[in-house]
């Protein structure tokens, strides 16, 4: 369970601690026009940089961060974690798909357009974290990779919450036999995660998932914002309708945590 407001979405398990902000934004209340129509927060797409910096700067007013302290990476689908330990390690756009940070008043976010966003927190040692999930990413180890950090600084997987954010749905995700093919080839049981629509296709539960890799580190504390990045076209961009529609291009929703 979930609630919206003003358009963006927030977690009842993270929102039960006083010390943390956080949300899921959707595509609007933004400035981008066209394609990116209109909170676009990817300074990778070709929208206007200034339309993206002001979103950004709009997502740090309502987050109540500065606007140098509101941070993005440069994503790449890979299962490297970023760690901010202390304020001198905290950069922009630094290059990964996941971030750990033990600072306060520092704005983490994610950025992504059918992909999972997943927001962590340690209530007892007061770490939060959050990553990029897309099938990518989640096959190559992020969250494993991500979950790994927080036990190196002592973090238990019984304090851990983990809430998954919006994403593509399994209804609306097809894939040609390769694809399935890669995934089963590296644990059978991955087939759970697929059905097949004919010799060549499959449609591919993306969302499951990643709660079954969550489920597997033993992390009970789990949210899901069930929303379908892919149909519900008002609140999400979404690569895959981008390109189905052949779109030029598409923006990118922000997802973000912060300690105070």
């Amino acid at each position: 369970i979930f609630f919206g407001f003003l358009n963006m979405f927030f977690s009842l398990k993270l929102n039960k601690f006083k010390n943390l902000r956080h949300s899921f934004f959707s595509r609007k209340n933004g400035v981008s026009k066209g394609y990116y129509k209109s909170l676009n927060c990817g300074l990778g797409s070709r929208d206007n940089k200034e339309d993206v910096l002001k979103n950004l700067e709009l997502v740090s007013k309502k987050i109540n961060c500065e606007k140098k302290s509101l941070i993005t990476l440069n994503q790449t689908h890979s299962n490297k974690v970023v760690h901010f330990k202390n304020k001198s390690d905290v950069k922009n756009k630094l290059v990964g798909d996941a971030i750990v940070c033990e600072v306060k008043n520092i704005g983490i976010s994610i950025l992504a357009a059918d992909c999972a966003p997943i927001l962590f927190y340690d209530p007892k040692k007061k770490i939060i974290g959050c990553a990029h999930a897309g099938w990518k990413g989640a096959l190559r180890g992020i969250i494993k990779e991500t979950v790994k950090k927080f036990n190196e600084l002592n973090s238990n997987n019984n304090d851990l919450i983990a809430v998954i954010g919006p994403c593509i749905s399994k209804k609306n995700y097809e894939v040609k036999k390769d694809f399935f093919i890669e995934f089963t080839n590296i644990d059978k049981n991955y087939e759970n995660f697929f059905e097949r629509v004919n010799d060549q296709k499959y449609f591919f539960d993306l969302r499951g998932f990643i709660n079954n890799e969550i489920s597997n580190l033993n992390i009970k504390n789990v949210e899901n914002i069930d929303m379908d990045t892919f149909s519900d076209r008002e609140y999400f961009y979404s690569y895959r309708r981008s390109s189905l529609n052949r779109e030029k291009d598409y923006g990118r929703c922000i997802s973000v945590i912060l300690m105070t």
